[in-house]
């Protein structure tokens, strides 16, 4: 009889699953065999450690004993980690794509023997709500379309490879110039939201790659609005929910427009990317209040994101205890509780703490309501009462810890850790540079050939271009560092 094979396996992802009732297989020649072999078409599950919404399927519908015996009697079941394999998520994220379904984990697609793209969407729940069907009966009726119709989903397959082949087409490109860019500049400022920055509405992504060129271009032509809409994006980004205040570090996104309710996940990176753009525009406008978000999350990425050996862990979870969030929020009677009347209040009226809270009934920290530092006096006053919130809140159930080391999100913050060091004079990040660089060369490279993942002892996956392209940023950056001769004065 077919098992679950995910025992197998290194990926924290794979392993959440390793005990389902589910026969899952990871990607490979043998599933793939094993649909033709069997005459069953595949379902694929993509998903990651940190997301929210995979854990909530995985307990309504794959640890379910009875949805499990219908998926193992009509599919031979995949799971991917789209972190370690980010090649086979792009090409069925594609896929889903061109179906003109919205992104995102999990994705669950099916596929025929040949491991052509058929139909998909991403998370299905257990019973019909959200104006999405039942998991089951999505399950049962795919499953008679591949039995009955089997013209139908060939002609589907054949479409869905076409439309990926076409996208990935290279068409001619204008030409970049810089009344060009002046131009785009000039428009992205539209995009933004004037008040609390990011895009329009929610949820709120960081979007580095927008406001990167946003900031560049606002620097190079002279365009105040431009500048503008980045400050205001990384002021509220810093002040809001979506930072952790006690811990530091960012959550993925926020699914409010005005970054307070953050998808309570912490990626390593957007962390790297928000880190490289604060130190940037740090250059820039010499912002303490963005000095201390990058310290922070340096400390933070030191203290709880070092995976053994000295490369960069993934991620944590968005969950505690099977509930989103809830290792990060608190109470008022928390917070007077741990630091007394006189200072819990103090804190509170800073941190935007009340009676009621300000997220189901518990509050997420913020500086929303006030987005400027105060007087120096109260800031230490403040940090010394994070400190021992902080040290209260470390004692509680932790999130998730996805261990498992990434070349390509490594290469991001190997690069923005050198920045920071030699904008800020903190020879010691060079250092956590350096070493995740060396882990990366020794324990990820096979013959001259670089894996794109790494974890409990084993090296895997073949590197994509991201891998080679963010190690290769990563390294010139530690080059500039540590070969030239630098001489920076703080803004």
């Amino acid at each position: 009889m077919t098992e679950n094979r995910l025992d197998r396996e290194t990926s924290p992802y794979l392993l959440q699953h390793k005990n389902n009732p589910v026969h899952w297989w990871a990607w490979g020649p043998e599933a793939l065999a094993e649909s033709k072999s069997s005459g069953k078409p595949i379902l694929l599950s993509v998903g990651y450690a940190a997301c929210h919404w995979c854990h909530v399927m995985a307990h309504e519908s794959f640890e379910d004993d009875e949805t499990a015996a219908v998926m193992n009697e009509l599919f031979v079941n995949i799971k991917v980690d789209r972190e370690e394999r980010p090649n086979i998520d792009a090409i069925y994220m594609g896929a889903l794509h061109s179906l003109g379904e919205q992104g995102g984990w999990p994705l669950t697609m099916f596929l025929d023997s040949e491991a052509r793209p058929v139909w998909g969407g991403t998370y299905f729940p257990k019973q019909s709500r959200f104006g999405r069907p039942a998991f089951v009966d999505v399950l049962r009726k795919v499953a008679r379309i591949f039995r009955e119709e089997p013209d139908k989903v060939s002609e589907t397959g054949r479409l869905l490879i076409e439309s990926l082949q076409s996208t990935a087409t290279v068409s001619s490109q204008p030409e970049i110039d810089d009344r060009m860019i002046s131009d785009l500049t000039e428009k992205m400022v539209r995009a933004v939201d004037p008040v609390s920055g990011g895009f329009k509405g929610a949820p709120k992504f960081p979007q580095w790659s927008f406001f990167w060129l946003l900031w560049r271009g606002g620097v190079r032509y002279d365009q105040k609005p431009a500048r503008a809409a980045v400050l205001t994006t990384l002021v509220n980004i810093c002040q809001g929910g979506i930072y952790d205040h006690l811990g530091g570090g960012f959550a993925r996104y926020s699914v409010d427009e005005r970054w307070l309710v953050p998808h309570f996940e912490k990626m390593l990176y957007d962390n790297a990317l928000l880190i490289d753009l604060l130190t940037e525009v740090f250059r820039e406008t010499a912002s303490p209040l963005f000095e201390a978000r990058v310290a922070e999350t340096i400390e933070w990425i030191e203290r709880e994101m070092i995976a053994d050996g000295g490369g960069f862990a993934a991620s944590l979870d968005a969950d505690s205890e099977g509930v989103e969030g809830k290792f990060y929020v608190w109470s008022l009677d928390e917070i007077l509780g741990v630091l007394g009347a006189e200072d819990g209040r103090f804190f509170a009226d800073v941190y935007d703490v009340t009676p009621n809270g300000n997220w189901e009934g518990q509050t997420i920290l913020n500086r929303l309501s006030n987005l400027e530092l105060g007087f120096n006096e109260n800031e230490q006053r403040l940090a010394k009462l994070r400190h021992r919130l902080l040290d209260v809140r470390s004692k509680r159930v932790r999130p998730g810890w996805d261990d498992k080391v990434l070349a390509d999100w490594n290469g991001l913050m190997i690069a923005a850790l050198v920045r920071a060091a030699t904008i800020f004079g903190h020879p010691e990040w060079l250092d956590l540079a350096k070493r995740a660089f060396e882990f990366v060369l020794k324990r990820m490279t096979v013959n001259d050939r670089l894996l794109h993942s790494f974890r409990d002892g084993r090296a895997k996956a073949p590197a994509t271009a991201n891998d080679y392209a963010n190690m290769i940023w990563g390294a010139l950056r530690l080059h500039e560092a540590t070969t030239t001769r630098i001489t920076l004065s703080r803004p």
